[in-house]
């Protein structure tokens, strides 16, 4: 899984060790979750847009300057969502949580899809400790930062050490990371969490096992009295936020063994309001609480752009909300993403392809395409050099390959096997300056994924989506759609799933 291939940057995975820069205080690693982000898609999804006309003044906007101009095209395949959870001790959120700190920060983050019919979504959660590109994000003063590599993911709030956090710098993040054009972010705080799980009087939870106070707090020095006893049970407020914290003491006391567990309080969150109905006694308090503490970008900032964000929700039920894990697998005390699976799945949801398999974009897989949108035609490969590279079980692959480039005027730099034979979709890696030339490569692999590295140059990695022509003519991927990775598809959670199933990795 990790490692880099035998020549050259092909197929370098995000990892390698880099620590994170070191945090200027001493407050506890269990913080809240990006789950206090959901609260107004909660409402969204509970159909409750139009009590929203009720809460003008109540929403922050944040300076939205800093989102970068390289970003990718907009789509018309449904919609992305980013959902930063702060853990600021600002203003009333100095009651919550514990520890001390002048710095926004952020530990976990999540991007919902909501697709093109408007009766599926998918929230992806993003570990706080995968290693990533952080571009260039905009500080206070105006100037710009330079890309930092192989970093952890929820330094990119904390660049400028603001009380406020940098969601442009995450939202650039997300948006490197996985191809897919964020249309609106939003960041939630301890005290919108808490104040919204009491206006819907308690969230049912499950725990897996009894938690004691050394859990939530390891720097206690003992074990402490019992503050979750073992099974279901209904929590809100600072209980809520106690929930959703731990780490220690159930599974493995992972990051991602919470994450589970956060996803699951979500789903039950969705349930709690939908059961309610529309009553606006229990709308209107928990709307209030969530757009207080709320943040979003300037094209959410009003009552009416909330409104038609939430109604195109509206019509999502419990089973068709879905929650994913980014692939990921450890690296060291970090947390390094697995290229092929992750890159399948955002390639899946720019295809507007759900969990399940299904297009909800609304045409028919069966049509065929027009010569417009037809795979352009494979082009000359005259002064572009590769290397070629297996990643796959396929004997010989790479030098059939590697051939066919030849006979298209390719130079071939060399041919051999990947360091990982997982690969399903074919990756093509360029350069900082050779995207040109990689669009090139990629019209003989259609459907492969291009992806910027570090090194100069071009590699193409096979994937066993690829096939050649048995007559001898040009190579061509294979023209499935994309499709959500069954190792992500089959530990999805859905909002209906019970609450004490699949509460912990580990």
């Amino acid at each position: 899984m990790a490692g880099s291939h035998k020549a050259g940057a092909a197929g370098r995975r995000e990892g390698g060790g880099s620590a994170a820069p070191q945090r200027r205080n001493k407050r506890s690693r269990a913080r809240i979750a990006g789950v206090t982000g959901l609260s107004v898609v909660v409402l969204a999804v509970a159909g409750g847009g139009w009590i929203y006309f009720q809460l003008n003044g109540n929403i922050k906007t944040f300076d939205d300057g800093g989102i970068s101009a390289d970003r990718p095209a907009a789509s018309t395949k449904g919609s992305n969502v980013l959902i930063i959870g702060s853990d600021t001790r600002s203003g009333d959120n100095a009651q919550y949580g514990h520890g001390k700190g002048d710095i926004g920060r952020s530990d976990t983050a999540l991007l919902l899809h909501v697709y093109s019919d408007q009766k599926h979504a998918v929230a992806v959660s993003i570990p706080r400790d995968s290693l990533v590109d952080i571009p260039s994000c905009k500080l206070p003063n105006g100037s710009w930062t330079k890309e930092k590599h192989n970093v952890m993911f929820n330094s990119a709030f904390e660049v400028g050490e603001t009380v406020q956090g940098n969601p442009a710098c995450t939202q650039n993040t997300v948006e490197k990371l996985t191809g897919l054009r964020v249309d609106h972010t939003m960041i939630m705080d301890f005290a919108g969490f808490a104040k919204m799980t009491e206006a819907v009087g308690g969230v049912d939870v499950c725990v897996p096992g009894n938690v004691y106070q050394g859990d939530l707090n390891p720097k206690l020095g003992h074990r402490g009295s019992l503050i979750f006893a073992k099974g279901p049970q209904s929590v809100s407020g600072q209980k809520a936020l106690d929930y959703v914290r731990i780490r220690h003491g159930i599974g493995d006391g992972s990051d991602i063994g919470r994450i589970q567990r956060q996803q699951a309080f979500i789903g039950s969150l969705i349930k709690k309001v939908k059961g309610k109905g529309l009553d606006p006694t229990t709308l209107l308090p928990l709307a209030n609480a969530a757009t207080k503490s709320m943040t979003v970008d300037s094209g959410l900032g009003s009552p009416s752009k909330l409104i038609s964000f939430a109604m195109s929700m509206k019509d999502i039920d419990l089973h068709n909300t879905k929650f994913v894990t980014l692939p990921w697998r450890y690296e060291g005390a970090r947390v390094a993403v697995v290229k092929p699976e992750a890159d399948a799945l955002f390639a899946a949801l720019r295809a507007d392809r759900t969990v399940d398999g299904q297009n909800a974009a609304g045409k028919s897989e069966s049509a065929s395409p027009s010569p417009s949108a037809a795979a352009p035609a494979p082009a000359s490969g005259k002064g572009i050099s590769v290397a070629v590279y297996n990643g796959t079980v396929t004997k010989g692959l790479a030098a059939q390959v590697a051939e066919s480039l030849k006979s298209a005027g390719f130079t071939v730099t060399g041919a051999t096997t990947a360091a990982s034979q997982d690969y399903t979709h074919t990756v093509i890696e360029y350069g900082a300056n050779d995207e040109a030339k990689a669009k090139t490569l990629a019209t003989h692999f259609p459907g492969a994924l291009l992806r910027q590295a570090k090194a100069p140059g071009l590699n193409v990695i096979v994937g066993t989506q690829y096939k050649a022509d048995g007559a001898g003519g040009a190579d061509a991927a294979s023209s499935a759609p994309a499709a959500v990775p069954s190792a992500v598809a089959d530990k999805a959670r859905s909002a209906d799933d019970n609450i004490c199933s699949n509460l912990s990795y580990g």
